[in-house]
């Protein structure tokens, strides 16, 4: 059974160094350094944690609270355990390499390494987070991207910090720390990847010979909404591996675990380094790519794909030899007729080897983390290279975000790349839409109202310098679409109207005057001016939408840039319409639907996913649910923050908890303060108004 005891080593070596103090059935934790796992990408498309400690992803030890490699967003579609930094080296005047890592197959913990977690922090030194959006709680004008993360680590310690220090087994410090950063956007050509983009200094006063660099990852994809998440060995074996040198990512997929449920892949791919090394070396008489990939089973001993289980070990993995002799290096990594066998595998992409790193220089390699979905209609178990056309597409997008400037990728400024006028190339630069228009969704009986802002026209393009804002599109998603969409929010939205400028040959023409208002409104506490409304009529109530808004371009032909458009799920509101809070005396209370039959459409597949709606409810109030005998059955208060959206049904098809009530209603999942399901018969309820203290009664009949 492999159980992963990696995370479970890393929270007793690293995260506590745990003093336990039993005093009165009272437990104490003593926690020696700030190591922060607590912070995942979320602007865009794809969820990863990422930490302080080198490493990316949890483990499973924060889910379903927290991805670890999610994409999309709320899918429940994982691509990974855990991976993270490896680095290799010779301290000269030695002839044994070293290897710093921040993380490493669990199977060899028990032999040497402790964990491998050999990356430490200051205290006080947390995840800091800063974003280019100026509507982010963490906007700062220097950010890179819509969200960047930052942390810095060290592998000079030879002890976790602490009150209580703990030995780092068998680690020897090469003497460097490192600065990272990783980078994440929201534009839909570039919301499936993270950049990691590491700089490295050698704080040592020995020269540090024969570097290699790599990101180790321990990749599993797998729907965990239907599976869950299992320690089990069926739970990770069923991955398929590759790599593709022209563009040096190497991935994986679901081969034989969920077939139509996980048909996307996760890749790590190479960007580049600065000093910028040869593609090619010399080895062995013959020229092979300094960028290497190499993979391995579980626990594995074979003499091709077994565990590394020391630093020479992990290291010739690193330089790219796949033999236990290191004689011979992997020059075509790749067997089809092997790697599309479901296994439980690691994989490692490294780049190197740098030359020397002297005291005090440092050395910067980008990697980039990149999902897709399978392209196509064969089946999700294959891995043809028409699958991976989108692998490839987000994989290119990853690459010309990092070359920014260096638009024909070779290396050198040429004289119209000089956006920026600073006479060096300027990386991570993506086109950039207009600015995503702020947006509100007013749910009502019935219907819905969405407003938004004009920010998005005052935009100018970086790359043109031209104010080139056009129009704007609204997108929606069909009642119901949550029970069979729920991998993908981007796909499920569909245009639903779109205005544009008048006067060119772009877009329909159709000019703002139909949702332009004559005065800007705003709501309590929001600042925010909105110049646009546009209504929606003939919605069903208790049926789940999203809403949302974006803002397109004239596009640019003499920088053959196509017309960009905004996320349309960087501003989605997810919505549910209903009555709004009534206090109206005469205003009859009721349930929907009335009588409930089980099975209903609009639920899930199972007994916790059932749910009813209360409607015409008071701002605040008590609803007391009896049987025809008088017991009570469950009794729960409504307010403007209760409203039943914590309910299984809201966890699993709106898990992003943006949803909106109109406010006079609350769902409830049928389910008693017993923690039971009710049968079958005719109930009672009251409504009793905080504010006033009037009561209402009413009835429903539940037919299972």
């Amino acid at each position: 059974m492999k159980f992963k005891t990696a995370f479970l080593i890393l929270l007793l070596q690293i995260t506590l160094s745990v003093l336990i103090v039993a005093q009165e059935n009272q437990t104490t934790l003593q926690k020696p350094a700030d190591d922060d796992n607590s912070k995942y990408t979320n602007v865009g498309n794809i969820g990863l944690t990422v930490t302080n400690f080198g490493m990316y992803g949890h483990g499973f030890s924060l889910w379903p609270d927290q991805p670890n490699c999610e994409y999309p967003i709320g899918s429940g579609i994982e691509h990974l355990f855990g991976g993270g930094l490896w680095f290799g080296g010779i301290i000269r005047g030695t002839y044994e390499p070293f290897v710093t890592t921040a993380s490493i197959d669990a199977s060899s913990i028990s032999a040497t390494r402790g964990g491998g977690f050999e990356y430490t922090n200051s205290i006080g030194q947390k995840v800091i987070e800063r974003s280019s959006l100026f509507d982010s709680p963490f906007y700062y004008p220097s950010a890179i991207s819509h969200q960047d993360f930052i942390m810095d680590y060290t592998d000079t310690n030879i002890v976790y910090p602490g009150p209580l220090p703990v030995p780092i087994v068998d680690h020897n410090p090469l003497g460097i720390v490192v600065h990272q950063e990783s980078y994440t956007w929201n534009f839909p050509f570039a919301n499936f990847f993270v950049i990691m983009n590491y700089n490295i200094k050698n704080v040592s006063e020995k020269f540090i010979d024969s570097v290699f660099i790599g990101l180790w990852t321990d990749t599993v994809v797998r729907n965990t909404k239907i599976t869950g998440r299992n320690f089990n060995t069926a739970f990770y074996s069923k991955g398929g591996n590759g790599f593709n040198d022209s563009i040096k990512i190497a991935y994986e997929y679901d081969s034989n675990g969920d077939p139509g449920f996980t048909d996307s892949y996760v890749g790590i791919q190479y960007l580049g380094s600065e000093p910028k090394i040869s593609d090619r070396i010399l080895m062995d008489d013959d020229s092979v790519s300094s960028v290497s990939f190499v993979s391995w089973t579980h626990n594995g001993s074979d003499p091709s794909f077994f565990t590394p289980l020391d630093d020479l070990q992990r290291f010739n993995k690193l330089r790219g030899y796949f033999d236990i002799g290191g004689t011979q290096r992997w020059k075509n990594p790749i067997n089809p007729s092997t790697f599309r066998i479901p296994s439980n595998r690691s994989i490692l992409i490294s780049s190197g080897p740098f030359s020397t790193i002297a005291p005090g220089d440092s050395i910067n390699v980008v990697f980039a983390i990149v999902c897709a979905k399978k392209y196509g209609d064969d089946l999700a178990s294959l891995d043809t290279e028409e699958q991976k056309t989108n692998l490839y597409i987000n994989a290119d997008w990853a690459l010309r975000a990092y070359f920014g400037e260096d638009r024909n990728r070779n290396g050198i400024l040429e004289t119209n790349e000089d956006l920026d006028g600073n006479g060096k190339i300027t990386r991570y630069i993506l086109p950039t839409p207009p600015t995503t228009p702020k947006v509100k969704v007013v749910p009502d009986n019935q219907k819905a109202t969405i407003y938004w802002d004009r920010r998005a026209e005052l935009s100018i393009d970086p790359i043109s310098g031209k104010q080139d804002f056009e129009g704007y599109k609204l997108y929606r998603t069909q009642a119901g679409f949550d029970l069979t969409q729920t991998q993908n929010l981007q796909n499920s939205l569909v245009v639903l109207a779109e205005f544009d400028s008048t006067g060119n040959s772009i877009g329909f023409n159709t000019g703002f005057s139909n949702v332009r208002l004559d005065e800007p409104v705003t709501f309590p506490n929001d600042t925010t001016k909105y110049y646009y409304k546009f209504d929606l009529d003939n919605l069903l109530n208790g049926w789940q939408y999203v809403y949302s808004v974006t803002a397109f371009d004239e596009g640019d032909p003499s920088n053959d840039l196509d017309i960009l458009e905004s996320s349309s799920i960087a501003n989605y509101q997810r919505i549910v319409p209903g009555t709004p809070a009534t206090e109206d005396v005469n205003a009859e209370v009721g349930v929907y639907p009335n009588p409930y039959y089980g099975n209903a459409v609009w639920d899930g597949s199972s007994e916790r996913l059932r749910k009813i709606y209360f409607y015409n409810l008071p701002t605040e109030c008590e609803v007391t649910i009896y049987t025809l005998a008088g017991d009570i059955v469950k009794k729960f208060s409504h307010d403007a923050t209760s409203n039943g959206s914590d309910t299984r049904w809201f966890e699993n098809y709106a898990s992003d908890e943006k949803q909106i009530f109109a406010g006079g209603e609350h769902a409830w999942d049928l389910v008693t303060d017993n923690d039971q399901a009710i049968a079958t018969g005719l109930y009672l309820f009251t409504v009793k108004n905080s504010k006033t203290a009037e009561i209402k009664t009413g009835k429903f009949l539940i037919i299972k």
